[in-house]
């Protein structure tokens, strides 16, 4: 029987994963493999019938620049129980694709462990895949799919802050960003916004609502005294994921939970929540400033790759093929700052606790720093004599105070 690869794609989308797909099939067809797509992850490869397809050459060329996925994606993660060998062995699988995040990686390692077990073993090759930029590569390597979803985000925030100078509003943005602000803070820098907060701002002090509603102001207050009434201001909805239950409960704003009891995020926008809170708090102080809401997410995951993304993602589909004639598996396929493809394996940036360790964004890099110092807009001390006339403690709106820096 013919040999064969599968490929599947786990998580959200991002710009890229179709090139990466039609660069694997293309290069394993031209050795003679038959390439099987695989619809809905680990979900659809799991099912009693798993919905497949062949992938051809014209099917791979059609859509190498297109955004999306033209394999359906799931966030389905089984369980060792819901595994299973038929589909490897009825289809001679020799190599199993995976394109997502660390949980699909996982998920890869946990299956091809079970498939040697039982007698049936397979590589599996893993492309890191999230707008997140949160993967554990290499300083200055990139995720996949960040740079093109950055790109059509400073789109659609430029616009945010034309509105603001038009209208003289304020508004406040959220931005995609699990546990790292490297696509918020991206973007907004890239945007000229004057405040900026993601989750390693807080790294000497716990993150709360009020404190994000506080750096807010403190941006505010600044542009006031240098006679501007308009601003954006972005934040990285990963923020989230470190305040607590109570307080997301204590902000009286309808929430539905799971059977948990924890509430549905999910079903809320996180701009909403922050420009109310904002609001509640100016209207306390008394002062009058408009704000609107803008959640930056789901526009940007399948935005057509840009060049960089393209070729980056060429790479990397041509660099499964080279890891898996090295005989490599368990691994992720990177390349280097100058185009060498090298394999990260999963269990060298994976902890005791069985996850892979976030790369989150290094704020005391020089490129962070210049942004953090010159590029954004904030109260300081020397600002507390104008700020008095608008606010009884200026104090408590200081940048740095506030952060504990």
């Amino acid at each position: 029987m013919r040999e064969s690869i599968a490929i599947l794609c786990g998580g959200g989308p991002a710009p890229g994963i179709n090139t990466v797909v039609s660069t694997v099939a293309k290069t394993f067809l031209r050795a003679g493999y038959r390439v099987i797509g695989i619809h809905e992850g680990f979900k659809g490869l799991l099912a009693e019938y798993p919905r497949t397809e062949d992938i051809s050459f014209l099917m791979a060329d059609r859509i190498h620049h297109v955004g999306g996925s033209a394999l359906q994606m799931s966030r389905f993660k089984p369980k060792n129980e819901d595994f299973k060998t038929h589909f490897f062995t009825k289809n001679n699988v020799k190599l199993l694709v995976t394109i997502g995040g660390d949980d699909t990686a996982s998920t890869a390692n946990r299956l091809a462990k079970f498939l040697k077990d039982n007698k049936t073993p397979i590589q599996n090759i893993h492309v890191p895949k999230t707008i997140d930029n949160d993967l554990p590569l290499p300083q200055g390597i990139p995720t996949f799919g960040y740079q093109s979803a950055k790109n059509e985000g400073v789109k659609i925030a430029s616009t945010v802050y034309e509105d603001a100078r038009t209208s003289g509003n304020w508004f406040v943005v959220t931005g995609m960003g699990r546990s790292a602000g490297h696509l918020a803070f991206g973007i907004g820098a890239a945007c000229q916004f004057p405040m900026i907060i993601v989750p390693e701002m807080f790294n000497k002090t716990r993150i709360t609502f009020e404190k994000i509603i506080n750096l807010i102001i403190s941006s505010i207050l600044k542009r006031k005294i240098i006679g501007v009434d308009y601003g954006v201001a972005m934040i990285s909805e990963g923020v989230f994921h470190f305040v607590t239950n109570e307080e997301i409960k204590a902000t009286k704003i309808n929430f539905t939970y799971d059977e948990h009891g924890h509430p549905e995020l999910g079903n809320v926008s996180k701009a909403h929540i922050f420009n109310l809170l904002l609001q509640r708090k100016l209207k306390t102080m008394g002062i009058n400033v408009k704000s609107r809401p803008v959640e930056l997410g789901y526009e940007i995951r399948c935005t057509q790759p840009v060049a960089f993304d393209l070729m980056y993602c060429r790479q990397l589909g041509i660099g499964v093929k080279m890891l898996f004639d090295q005989k490599h598996t368990g691994c992720m396929v990177m390349t280097s700052h100058t185009g060498e493809i090298k394999p990260l394996f999963l269990k060298d940036v994976t902890g005791t606790d069985g996850k892979v360790k976030p790369r989150l964004l290094n704020i005391n890099s020089d490129k962070v720093k210049t942004i953090l110092d010159q590029g954004m807009q904030y109260l300081e001390e020397k600002d507390y004599y104008q700020a008095e006339k608008m606010v009884n403690n200026p104090e408590e709106f200081d940048f740095r105070k506030i952060l504990m820096w």
